[in-house]
């Protein structure tokens, strides 16, 4: 045991031990090769390090967020004026010797309490993400401790143990491999990629090699798949790459959505527009008549109530909730409600690259023998396609050279193609399950060809060799009984090769050949297909076991077989329709820069442009980096940090990010995003617990028409927004009026106020949200993120039509007094004139809810069936007013007067005119919008 103190705790040195020797590493942990760590020195360790567990730190009490919810500015100014209502209350109870039940008070904080349960149940979801972290750790580990073997859990691991591993067990820590026999691991969940890694014990590898590209160390949370290896343990818990995406994870802070961003905005301008309006009411009437001021302050509080659309967060939430549904049956699972708006206002979509823009699936495409250069046609698993040659299909029966070739793609093959459900799929290693498909093509059956030519032994493949070999058994009588086939690296077959099959013949392989090859090898791989080179001999004998270097030399070629992860043929569709609407596709993947970048060229993703390598974003600041993602559209073999740092840079510079995801690596970056879209199919539990959006089936294209979804929630929102706060500022305006014109009462109560803003703004408003959308949804740029949501008209509408429908109201007011003082030969009913007032604000709201469905088409232009759900609201909520006003119950609940019919018609006939105004403004519009395109072409 050697053993100098290392210079710095080995949970802050940097990752350098893909950099060491195995002596070395073993000398700086002070471990034992063989004997692993003392007893003594675990239990040091373990107080030094702690657990080999994820911890989980910050996060709100579900009692804070809760509190948290009161902390609106509507929800402020709306228990103030609870307070304040609740007060007067009291004294009048106080004043009258009898019990005044606080009503308005009393519905005022149950809207609160409603609104602040509705806002906790949709923040205080559960924080999932780092719960499925720790379920990819393994839980019990073999561990070699005092010179004996060990079975531990793997919380009880420290820096210097001693592991062993093998196929089928989760990796429970980082750690350095000492010795490796045959070891391949699948890092896809960590790394990204989409193979499992070869490792090797002897490596010693530069610093700046990736994270996917370091064969000499193992990961804590991937998965052993084939082979042994003893491991020195050199992080765990939180140090390791595991624990620094769970930090990572925790340490991104929720940002709120553009929708919060406006909601927020709303709030402040209402409640400021509020309070100065009522200060100016009530100081300036108390110095006009001071003797009002009992019932100027009665008036502020039912401008207050007035001016907050209560009803809204409850309208907003049902609206997305709705979306949500329509999403599902379009494949995408929205797992936070906001997340439905923010879709529509997204400008970038990051996607990662295997099974979201491709199938998943290894397809051969082209096949390189002596004589031709072959296209292969067909998609996916299925065994049916082509062999073209410039362009004309041949038959592979017909070609000795591709023949051979066939059954080397078949025989030196340890995957299965089997039909499943009417589905064709793969049993074993992508890569070989593409050559079986590729020999299906050409009519060849698996199992009829190892019949014929049964296996009787392999050299299996080695990293270091690059290859893998079968000799098989036949019954030609007129050639040797074995025959070897070999594949794997083009270079390293190739130079193993002295012969090369030329149609039936078997010549000698000359240099220039052999240029030949090694250039058409290069152009497949600069295509990003994955490249294999086959090759044969015949044996009289089967070779000795170990004797790989001797057998697998004077090789026949037969040539280069390309093969790629075939996109998906909707996903061209789809990065198309983004481009038309404005929306950026960016691909970020852990795999190969060549590849990255020919999937990207082929998808429309990337045109010639670059593409930059996790290396290369290492040596780039984060200011440089902002300037980089302007222009660059390919990223391939990054890390988590990397994936991390771009969207942050994309959001820096104002976009709303959409970035997909599967494995453990991407959660902080899914997290990070505006929408986190994870994958329903093949990603881990991690990536969905971090995540906004689940996509059911893993497609790229499902993302769009997500989009599309989203354009129209935002779009319907807009509306409503515009229905319901356009009758708000008319009630606060009619309600100001009133004192101001002598009229001596409050023309609505704050339960009246309560009434209109929850019901006869709410039911329509809830109808509006599900408006089919316009086909030119997806033809138009995003809406900026950072506009406000009064952008776009839509403040100047609600300020024209409130006051439309303020003046309209308070010309019914003033009437109404004055028509009641003359019916009421005794003294004035002011519930009366109050309840005219009342039922033509809210039947006028009936008429606007016809006329905003388009803000360019007339009423009679617009079929009404296309959302019948708008003429149910407007009946049922018509109704509903109407009982208010004829059932002695409710008249009383909410101080109404019973309207003879005459009066009806004419808070019936006042309301209509809200109605006609649009449909006259829309008109108009179209008139000077004609006018004006007239005149600038007779100016041309």
């Amino acid at each position: 045991m050697v053993s100098p103190t290392p210079s710095a705790p080995l949970s802050t040195q940097p990752s350098i031990w893909h950099t060491l020797s195995t002596e070395r590493t073993v000398e700086l942990l002070q471990s034992d090769a063989v004997a692993g760590l003392s007893s003594q020195q675990v239990a040091d360790r373990l107080v030094k390090y702690g657990a080999n567990e994820l911890v989980e730190i910050g996060g709100r009490s579900p009692l804070t967020i809760f509190v948290d919810q009161f902390k609106n500015i509507m929800l402020i100014m709306l228990i103030g004026v609870a307070i304040v209502s609740a007060i007067l209350d009291i004294r009048e109870s106080m004043a009258s010797d009898a019990f005044v039940f606080p009503k308005d008070a009393t519905a005022i904080l149950v809207i609160v309490l409603l609104n602040g349960i509705l806002g906790y149940v949709q923040e205080s979801g559960a924080e999932k993400a780092l719960s499925a972290l720790k379920n990819l750790a393994s839980s019990k580990v073999r561990v070699v401790r005092a010179g004996k073997t060990l079975e531990l859990d793997s919380k009880d691991l420290v820096p210097g143990d001693l592991i062993l591993l093998e196929a089928g067990v989760k990796v429970p820590a980082d750690g350095r491999i000492l010795e490796a026999a045959n070891l391949q691991v699948r890092e896809s969940a960590l790394t990204g990629e989409s193979h499992a890694v070869s490792k090797q014990a002897e490596a010693s590898l530069p610093e700046d090699v990736p994270l996917g590209d370091r064969i000499n160390l193992v990961f804590s949370g991937t998965e052993v798949v084939q082979g042994r290896a003893t491991v020195l343990v050199t992080h765990t818990g939180m140090d390791t790459e595991l624990g620094k995406i769970a930090t990572a994870l925790q340490g991104v802070e929720a940002e709120p959505t553009p929708l919060q961003k406006r909601m927020s905005q709303l709030g402040n301008v209402l409640v400021t527009g509020s309070l100065i309006l009522v200060g100016i009411i009530v100081i300036g009437g108390t110095l006009y008549r001071p003797n009002l001021f009992a019932e100027l302050v009665e008036v502020s509080l039912s401008m207050a109530v007035a001016v907050v659309p209560e009803g809204l967060p409850a309208v907003i939430t049902v609206t997305l909730a709705l979306g949500t549904q329509r999403m599902v049956r379009r494949q995408a699972l929205i797992r936070k409600l906001q997340a439905v708006e923010t879709l529509g206002s997204v400008t970038t979509i990051c996607s990662d690259k295997t099974g979201t823009l491709t199938q998943n699936k290894m397809v051969v495409q082209a096949v390189e023998t002596a004589s031709h250069t072959l296209r292969i046609t067909g998609e996916g698993y299925t065994p049916i396609g082509e062999f073209q040659h410039n362009g004309q299909a041949i038959a592979a029966s017909r070609d000795p050279e591709l023949q051979k070739l066939l059954w080397a793609c078949v025989l030196c093959n340890d995957a299965i193609l089997q039909k499943e459900n009417g589905d064709w799929a793969i049993l074993g290693d992508p890569t070989e399950g593409a050559l079986l498909v590729l020999a299906g093509k050409a009519g060849w059956q698996q199992n009829q060809a190892e019949q014929a030519c049964p296996r009787v032994a392999e050299f299996p493949f080695s990293s270091e060799r690059k290859r893998m070999s079968v000799m098989v058994q036949h019954s030609a009588s007129d050639l040797p009984p074995y025959t070897m086939f070999t594949k794997g690296s083009p270079e390293l077959t190739l130079e193993r090769c002295t012969h090369i099959q030329i149609d039936n013949q078997v010549e000698p392989l000359t240099s220039d050949q052999q240029r030949t090859i090694l250039d058409c090898n290069n152009q497949l791989a600069a295509k990003g297909l994955r490249v294999l080179g086959f090759a044969y001999k015949f044996l009289e004998q089967l070779p000795p076991e170990g004797s790989e270097d001797q057998s697998e030399a004077g090789l026949v070629w037969l040539g280069l077989v390309g093969m790629l992860d075939a996109p998906r043929s909707e996903v061209r569709e789809a990065v198309a329709k983004c481009r038309m609407a404005g929306i950026r596709p960016i691909m970020i993947t852990g795999d190969h820069q060549l590849t990255a970048q020919a999937i990207a060229e082929d998808l429309g993703i990337a045109t010639g442009s670059s593409v930059i390598t996790g290396q290369q974003l290492e040596r780039l600041s984060d200011q440089d980096l902002e300037e980089t993602v302007r222009n660059i559209s390919v990223y391939a073999r990054v890390s988590p940090e990397h994936k991390l740092r771009i969207v942050r840079a994309l959001q820096h510079q104002g976009h709303i990010v959409a970035m997909t995801g599967d494995g453990v690596n991407d959660a902080p970056a899914l997290k990070q995003a505006d929408i986190g879209v994870a994958m329903g199919i093949t990603g881990t539990d991690v990536s969905k617990e971090a995540s906004d959006m689940v996509l059911l089936d893993d497609n790229f294209a499902t993302i769009v028409s997500a989009v599309e979804e989203g354009r129209v929630v935002y779009t319907n929102i807009r509306r409503f927004i515009k229905y319901i706060l356009g009758s708000n500022i008319g009630e606060v305006l009619t309600i100001a009026a009133a004192p101001m014109l002598g009229l001596g009462g409050v023309p609505l109560s704050p339960l009246q106020i309560l009434w209109m803003n929850l019901v006869t703004d709410g039911l329509p408003a809830l109808a509006l949200a599900v408006e089919p959308g316009r086909a030119s949804v997806m033809q138009q740029p995003p809406k900026d993120p950072q506009e406000s949501i009064f952008a776009r008209g839509l403040g100047s509408y609600m300020l024209r039509i409130g006051l439309i429908l303020a003046i309209v109201t308070i010309i019914l007011m003033v009437w109404a007094y004055s028509y009641t003082e003359q019916v009421q030969g005794n003294g004035l009913d002011r519930e009366r004139w109050q309840t005219m007032v009342f039922t033509t604000l809210c039947l006028a709201q009936m008429g606007h809810a016809f006329a905003i469905r388009s803000s360019n088409r007339l009423m009679i232009e617009v079929n009404p069936f296309s959302n019948p759900f708008v003429l149910i609201a407007v009946v049922v909520t018509s109704i509903l007013q109407i009982l208010l006003i004829y059932v002695e119950p409710l008249r009383a609940f909410f101080n109404t007067h019973y309207l003879t019919g005459t009066e009806l018609l004419i808070c019936v006939g006042f309301s209509s005119l809200i109605f006609v105004w649009i449909e006259l403004e829309k008109l108009f519009i179209r008139w000077f919008s004609t006018s004006t395109k007239r005149s600038i072409l007779a100016d041309k």
